[in-house]
């Protein structure tokens, strides 16, 4: 059996303007073989280059080998990712991993609610092919400021689902815009499976009328493009121990638990550094973590077994570490 790369150098073969913001980049191998096979809401890393590494979810269906589809918003406020895959070229090589699925479809759902806000159509149109390939009960409410900025707006128009979904722009009609409380409370609860990506005021704002129709948090699903602000003037440092050798290393108040476990040559896999990707997560054995994550679930925190080092810090002065 052949083994799978744990990284593939692909090639851009065609990037298209979508909307003035955001361009889609088509992916393949540099000799034109087949690429490792994705589910739907499956993302790859990228190492954008001269930057940093980060995550782009594949929005071409999942069938498909021969491509990986990806779309990128320009941020104003890049540290240099959106910017540097603004700047490539087609014919440029890039160093990606294989694909990663944190948020993959509810294989048990006898329907499934799909929502996305602006960019976070990415892996929500994955989804969409998926589950029209297979002729699931499904149906996806697309939320935008405009039909101007509405990414990949006519390839949903055009597919063979389109009347299973809804556009809802902040500038159209009143009657069109979103009413998520009154459609989440329409629809029938059992069997039902809700999915929503986008800005995180969208995500939460969706996930609130989701509770608030009585839907339980095993059937809201959600992924995030990057972590919350943390005001971190008031952090102190703390100690992390490490479980096998009882080695103590301190953090520094302004210092990431990767930062020094990496200083003293213990290096944790890392890919977002935000604590959406889940790629770090670490066991915890002792102690109390202070999660500032985007990926682990409410309930998860909870139990305080685990945490993502590279932005969350502890509430007790030390913390074992699995390791």
């Amino acid at each position: 059996m052949v083994a799978t790369p744990v990284s593939l150098s692909l090639r851009v073969v065609r990037k298209q303007a979508q909307t003035p913001d955001i361009c889609s980049f088509e992916l393949q191998s540099l000799d034109g073989s087949a690429l490792p096979a994705f589910q739907a809401g499956a993302h790859i890393d990228i190492q954008v280059p001269g930057g940093p590494v980060r995550q782009y979810s594949l929005c071409n269906p999942p069938g498909e080998t021969h491509r990986y589809e990806i779309a990128v918003l320009r941020d104003a406020r890049s540290r240099g990712g959106s910017v540097g895959m603004h700047a490539l070229r087609e014919g440029q090589a890039l160093e990606v991993s294989v694909p990663k699925n944190h948020f993959p479809l509810a294989d048990d759902a006898r329907h499934h609610v799909l929502f996305a806000g602006g960019i976070g159509v990415t892996p929500i149109l994955a989804m969409a092919h998926a589950l029209a390939e297979k002729g699931a009960s499904f149906e996806l409410h697309y939320c935008t400021r405009s039909a101007a900025v509405t990414a990949f707006r006519q390839r949903l128009a055009d597919s063979a689902f389109a009347d299973r979904v809804a556009f809802h722009h902040d500038d159209g009609p009143a009657a069109d815009r979103l009413d998520v409380q009154a459609l989440l409370q329409s629809l029938p609860l059992p069997g039902a499976h809700l999915y929503v990506c986008g800005p995180g005021g969208f995500m939460e704002w969706v996930l609130a009328a989701g509770r608030s129709a009585g839907w339980s948090e095993d059937r809201l699903h959600r992924e995030y493009f990057a972590g919350v602000q943390i005001d971190a003037g008031a952090d102190q440092a703390f100690e992390v121990q490490i479980a096998s050798t009882g080695q103590v290393i301190t953090v520094a108040a302004d210092q990431s638990v990767t930062a020094a476990l990496a200083l003293n040559g213990i290096e944790v896999p890392t890919s977002c550094e935000q604590g959406v990707c889940g790629t770090c997560i670490l066991r915890v054995l002792d102690g109390a973590p202070d999660h500032r994550d985007m990926y682990l679930t409410d309930s998860e925190r909870a139990l305080n077994t685990q945490f993502t080092p590279c932005c969350s810090r502890a509430r007790s002065a030390r913390l074992v570490l699995d390791l």
